[in-house]
């Protein structure tokens, strides 16, 4: 059965009696009767939905991450180059997302804020997978996670896989360039801190832009990640600041100070270097 709208002559259907609805398609009573507050406080609600929020973004930024590494180590940069600037523009929905945050004032937030006991994003898995697909790796955040056998299970296998960068080190000796042969079969738990010959091959590749055009691309769409993260780590901490002064977070970090400490991490350390260099 089909309606027409004599207004503007659509002809939509109405009779879903036996076929798939929006709603059915993306599971929306389950979606939407997830916001289960533990106050009667108004505000709760915007804090719920800004973190579910940022958690389902996140969800695709691992799904298009993954396929971007796995492409990369294919030979097949022209697709990852297109996933890792849809990761770029999904950065910037996550940030704004703050914006939104901060409209929730400090009298306001305090109202319900014992509610959540020792729950916070600091505990954010996938957040934690987003760092270990970048490079970042520490082996202590595993521990938050034992409560659950298959979650844990799934955020080691992360720990223990490449990064992107470990890709695009990879790409850089595939091209040619002198890379570090203990690079590309290093173990990849480990935080990288830099090297000399990843350094030099970054150089070689600015300095001759149409020699490694596909290599210099790949640089610039890492260096656009590592910089909207940057950005989201510092409303962060200015959502944070804002709301909750210098209190310890609820999760037991430092707050604010944590939040500041960690903008100075580097992920792709000589892409930041070669800037000085060139």
């Amino acid at each position: 059965m089909k309606y027409e709208d004599s207004k503007t002559n659509e002809k939509v259907h109405t009779d879903f009696r036996e076929r798939m609805t929006y709603g059915e398609y993306l599971d929306l009573d389950q979606l939407l009767n997830a916001q289960n507050r533990l106050s009667d406080h108004h505000d709760e609600m915007l804090f719920i939905i800004i973190h579910q929020v940022s958690e389902l973004w996140m969800k695709l930024i691992l799904h298009e991450l993954r396929a971007s590494i796995d492409a990369i180590r294919g030979d097949d940069l022209q697709s990852a180059f297109k996933m890792l600037a849809r990761v770029s523009k999904i950065q910037t929905q996550i940030i704004h997302a703050w914006d939104v945050l901060s409209t929730l004032t400090p009298a306001e937030y305090i109202q319900f804020r014992d509610q959540l006991g020792q729950a916070s994003g600091f505990q954010s898995y996938q957040y934690r997978m987003i760092e270990f697909a970048l490079g970042y790796k520490t082996s202590h955040v595993l521990k938050i996670y034992e409560k659950n056998p298959e979650l844990h299970a799934k955020l080691t296998e992360a720990y223990e896989s490449p990064s992107i960068y470990d890709a695009a080190i990879e790409a850089l000796a595939k091209a040619g360039l002198d890379i570090n042969p203990d690079l590309v079969n290093r173990d990849f738990t480990e935080t990288y801190h830099g090297d000399p010959t990843v350094e030099a091959a970054w150089t070689t590749v600015y300095e001759n832009v149409e020699k490694y055009w596909d290599i210099y691309q790949l640089a610039e769409k890492l260096v656009d990640i590592e910089d909207w993260l940057q950005q989201w780590r510092f409303r962060h901490m200015k959502t944070v600041e804002r709301i909750i002064g210098h209190k310890t977070g609820t999760g037991g970090s430092s707050g604010v100070g944590y939040l500041k400490k960690v903008l100075d991490h580097r992920f792709f350390p000589e892409l930041w270097d070669v800037r000085t260099n060139l």
